[in-house]
Formats: C-alpha cells, structure tokens, sequence
C-alpha cells in the first residue's frame, strides 16, 4: 500500500467531516473546505479517524491513493489551525503597505503595484518588510505567495527582492574590476 495514503487522518475536536457523492466537507473553527475526491478512492470514517482506501490496485489507483489523504489532511489541518507563509522584501526602498485585501509594493519599478488578494487570504505586514500571508486552503496561500515573489524574484548578485523566509539563494560574483589589461 501508499505509505502516505495509508495514514489515519485524525479529526480533531471541533472539525465536522460529511461524506456526500464524491465530494468530502470539512468544516471547522476557522471555516469550511470542499474537496471532490479521485477517482479509484472512496472515504471511510471510523470514530474520530478518516480513512482512504483504494477501490483496486492499478497504478493509478495508488497513485491517487495518496493523493486524496494529503488533500484531506490538508483540510483537515486548514480548518482547525490554517497556513501561513512568510516573505521578505530585501531592498533599498522595496517595501509592502497593506490596505484592506489589497497590498501595494514599491520594488524598484517607476510605479507602485497592487496586488488585490483573493477570498480567504489575509496579509500581516511587519517592518514594511515582511508579510505574512494566512488561509485555510494550502494551495491558495501557497498560490499567491508565489505570485507575489513573481512580482520581483531575487536576484543571484545582490539578493535584491521578494523571497520566502529562510529561503537559500545561490549568489554569483560580479564583474572583477580591473581584469584583463
């Protein structure tokens, strides 16, 4: 069997899970999440414990074995604590302002940007330099932070831009000045 699609999902207290026609909701302190299920899997809720098995032993049904387990533990975990992801802005001048759902970068450009953030994502900004972007669905929060560094990836010479926290950039060295003759 998957070692990922074999895994228990465990319900903590104050999530609600219904299993309705190839659809799973999961419903929770912070919100509510749909997820339609592969095909080749089907659902089983056994106390306080979610299980997904498979319907045969094709490559594809183990393929998607684990699949629907990560996406439901995926809401599972949305629902009772959310996800968040945390970005820097390394730069002279760069810097993020927060107003409502929509966030306004200066990054080195002749005009500022306005980034509108979909439904169900919410941004902290600390230090005009760090935002923190929060939701309950793992893909949506991943989606748009990776968006925003879009606006302006770092660079390899100066490290200059948007960049996940605690990400690892590779560093070129620049010209050496004074050689040749």
């Amino acid at each position: 069997m998957s070692r990922i699609g074999r895994q228990p999902i465990h319900i903590p207290p104050g999530v609600r899970v219904a299993i309705e026609d190839g659809r799973v909701r999961v419903e929770g302190p912070k919100g509510a999440l749909q997820q339609s299920l592969p095909p080749l899997v089907r659902v089983e809720i056994e106390g306080e414990v979610l299980r997904v098995l498979r319907l045969n032993e094709s490559r594809r049904a183990r393929a998607m074995h684990g699949l629907a387990q990560r996406l439901l533990a995926n809401a599972v975990t949305g629902v009772s604590k959310g996800f968040s992801k945390t970005l820097e802005i390394v730069g002279v001048g760069y810097r993020v302002e927060a107003r409502g759902q929509a966030l306004y970068f200066t990054l080195g450009y002749s005009h500022p940007i306005l980034f509108q953030l979909p439904q169900g994502i919410t941004a902290k900004v600390d230090r005009q330099t760090i935002l923190t972007l929060e939701g309950i669905d793992k893909q949506l929060v991943g989606e748009c932070a990776a968006m925003i560094r879009g606006l302006r990836p770092p660079e390899p010479y100066k490290g200059k831009g948007v960049r996940y926290q605690n990400e690892a950039l590779r560093r070129k060295a620049g010209k050496a000045a004074g050689a040749g003759g």
